[in-house]
């Protein structure tokens, strides 16, 4: 591999002689350029030239021409580079000659001048495909900055930034976004010496553990991974910080973290990405014990309000068991609440906190942002058995179901993208390659088609649709019915029957139906009259087979959601 570090100073000085879109010392004209050729090189074993016209073509995720695209000849490519950018191959190979590059090489010389204007115009990357979102005008569930309801269906991939080199990370969101996933949880400084231990690019987040001195090379790494996402179509919910940075109640740490420094770093990255499709989850799995803790919470959003100019959300992730309405419902920076039902027990009750935010007073949208994770041990111990597809399943339609304004699903392995090569956090067992093909992940798109096939933005949780003992624990059965009465969905998670209320739907007939969540199947039952009381039973019970009920008004024409199919 040839050797230009020394050339760099004078190919940057070059642009910044010949373009005004380079700013000293912000752009390209910081980043480790060689560093990200050679780890290119070396992984592609193709002409450094290419491989560097490629990756940093997506990293910056600029307007690509077409040739960047195809796998043609590294000096053609660089002249059409130079050419797109205003910059001719004169200019590159004088530029060549004044550093001594060999003339064989001055055509690649040219290359690295077309990449770094074209890096040079700011930090912000170019918004995506993404939807920017608000909260509804009723408080229950969020919307796009078009007022068209958004289905909050979240993966947790809390080390992505971390852990994932750059195609592991395309990989990963490309695979969330074509099974159903619209939001994916991410945090800045992550959980697993997220300060310390450097990224797949040797980077580490902050200079000097300074949350002031944020490091742009790894925060421009976190920049490829929120536009691949975007471009998706996929919002990001970034956590600026695992919570053992502020509170480090368990944990690696250190605690980073005090008001001042919180409202800063808060700024930085508010302003950084505040023309991206991202959200914030301040938190990080703690609580805030003392007043000092509130203080930086505080300071930290407000950060973030102001470096955003106020145009992205925040939310907060307690600790498991926690509910933010308990400290921050009144706050004003807090747009929407997050419960964390978590991983102690199975059949963990997600719905009560759920219904309970959904009744208070000036009400904000609800969601749990971290339940019964798939191939997670019970407990936290593997002796109790493990999580599978069923317990996320009964998470999500429990918490729909009650009102939550949408959910979070997680698999063990992928918050972690652990692989053998790692350490075992917590009796991880799946690598996250192989996690992305687990049922319950794969089954969460049948979640969405299923209240996406209705109004589910006008449900509102209505234990009285069932006549019935709607029962406890694992048999819990939940309802809820569209606020016009056009409908009604019932849950059953072991399969057992239920008898329900007919009347709860607005109609002189009432049309029901099944559906199968863990095939996305649905098939008529029959058409009743009206009012009364009915029981129904489905076709299997007992642990995973859970099933829903669903009755509608037959004249409102609603269409079986997802495909039709036999018991």
């Amino acid at each position: 591999m040839r050797d230009f570090n020394h050339c760099l100073p004078a190919a940057r000085k070059k642009v910044a002689e010949c373009s005004d879109v380079l700013v000293a010392g912000e752009g390209g004209a910081d980043w480790n350029i060689e560093e990200a050729w050679g780890t290119e090189c070396r992984r592609a074993r193709e002409p450094w030239s290419a491989a560097l016209l490629r990756r940093l073509a997506h990293r910056r995720d600029i307007a690509r021409p077409a040739f960047w695209d195809d796998a043609g000849n590294a000096k053609a490519q660089g002249r059409r580079a130079a050419g797109k950018c205003g910059v001719v191959a004169a200019l590159g190979s004088k530029a060549a000659e004044d550093c001594g590059a060999p003339r064989r090489c001055r055509a690649e010389f040219v290359a690295i001048i077309a990449v770094l204007i074209l890096l040079g115009v700011n930090d912000r990357l170019v918004a995506g495909d993404a939807p920017r979102l608000k909260v509804s005008e009723n408080g229950h569930h969020l919307v796009t900055e078009g007022g068209a309801p958004f289905f909050y269906l979240a993966d947790t991939a809390w080390e992505l930034f971390h852990r994932s080199k750059f195609d592991q990370a395309e990989i990963y969101l490309k695979h969330r976004a074509r099974n159903g996933f619209t939001v994916v949880h991410a945090a800045i400084l992550a959980e697993i010496d997220g300060l310390n231990t450097p990224n797949a690019l040797n980077n580490t987040p902050l200079k000097d553990n300074d949350p002031a001195e944020p490091n742009r090379r790894y925060f421009r790494d976190v920049d490829f991974v929120v536009t691949v996402a975007e471009k998706q179509g996929l919002v990001m919910g970034l956590a600026p910080t695992w919570g053992d940075k502020w509170n480090k109640r368990w944990g690696l740490g250190p605690e980073v973290f005090d008001a001042k420094n919180a409202r800063t770093y808060g700024v930085f990255v508010g302003d950084r990405y505040k023309d991206r499709a991202v959200f914030w989850i301040l938190g990080g799995d703690r609580n805030p014990d003392r007043e000092a803790h509130l203080e930086i919470i505080q300071a930290m959003a407000e950060g973030i309000r102001d470096g955003s100019d106020g145009r992205q959300l925040i939310t907060y992730l307690p600790a498991e068991g926690g509910n933010s309405a308990k400290w921050f419902h009144d706050a004003k920076w807090l747009d929407f609440h997050m419960i964390h039902s978590g991983q102690r027990v199975a059949d963990g009750d997600n719905y009560s906190a759920t219904i309970s935010n959904f009744r208070l007073k000036n009400p904000k949208p609800t969601l749990d942002g971290g339940s019964r994770w798939e191939d997670h041990p019970v407990g936290w111990d593997d002796e109790n058995g493990w999580f599978d597809e069923y317990d996320a399943r009964q998470a999500a339609f429990w918490a729909f179901l009650s009102g939550a304004s949408g959910h979070a699903y997680g698999h063990h392995g992928i918050w972690q993208f652990w692989d053998a090569s790692r350490s075992r956090e917590s009796h991880v067992r799946t690598p996250w390659v192989d996690a992305l093909g687990a049922p319950g992940g794969m089954q969460m798109k049948h979640v969405r088609t299923l209240f996406e096939a209705r109004r589910w933005h006008r449900l509102v949780p209505d234990q009285g649709v069932i006549a019935g003992n709607p029962r406890q624990g694992a048999d819990h059965v939940r309802a809820a019915r569209a606020e016009d009465g056009s409908f009604v969905i019932v849950y059953s998670p072991t399969g057992r029957s239920v008898t329900v209320n007919l009347g709860k739907v607005k109609s002189e007939k009432v049309r029901a139906l099944w559906y199968n969540p863990r095939e996305g199947k649905a098939g008529v039952i029959g058409e009743y009259d009206g009012g009364g009381k009915k029981t129904f039973e489905f076709f299997s019970h007992g642990r995973g087979n859970d099933w829903i009920l669903i009755l509608e008004d037959p004249a409102k024409g609603f269409s079986l959601p997802g495909g039709s199919g036999t018991k």
